[in-house]
């Protein structure tokens, strides 16, 4: 069976001083499958989009700013992580510099910038304390596989493509 995943970008932007990270904390709708969770910021490239722009107008779209320093961190493909079982493949992004003021709260739940090192012990993705220590970092540029059962990452591997 051909793999016809969802494609969508995942942001984390980082303050100046790279010490603290805007995330999301999706508390806005109960029916939402990331309800609860903080999450970094980003969604479903449309028709025609390059993956750049599909992550810059996310980041516009939910945080209110413009990016202007984004280095894409790795991909992910995520077999059966949608809430109906759906593939979804995503590309990840550090954003480093951006001009504006984040909004405070958008329709899927309030934005707050949270300090690197409190992340871990935020409700987030199971799966996702496997690939943020890997962007947190800054270092070459990952490509994993973390199939997904039911909500749940069932394993987590990953090459490291070295920097030229």
């Amino acid at each position: 069976m051909p793999f016809t995943p969802i494609l969508a970008t995942l942001g984390y932007v980082f303050s100046p001083d790279g010490e603290r990270v805007l995330m999301i904390h999706r508390n806005a709708r109960p029916d939402d499958a990331h309800f609860g969770k903080y999450n970094g910021l980003g969604g479903k490239l449309e028709a025609g989009e390059d993956i750049v722009t599909g992550m810059c107008r996310e980041i516009r779209e939910e945080a209110g700013i413009e990016c202007h320093s984004l280095r894409l961190a790795g991909t992910i493909s995520w077999p059966g992580f949608g809430k109906n079982g759906e593939d979804w493949f995503g590309f990840l992004f550090r954003i480093d510099r951006f001009s504006g003021t984040p909004l405070s709260a958008n329709a899927e739940g309030r934005l707050e910038w949270i300090d690197v090192d409190r992340v871990p012990g935020l409700p987030l993705w199971e799966g996702d304390r496997h690939f943020l220590p890997l962007i947190f970092a800054n270092g070459p540029t990952f490509h994993g596989v973390m199939p997904y059962l039911n909500g749940r990452a069932l394993q987590w591997s990953y090459q490291i493509v070295a920097r030229g």
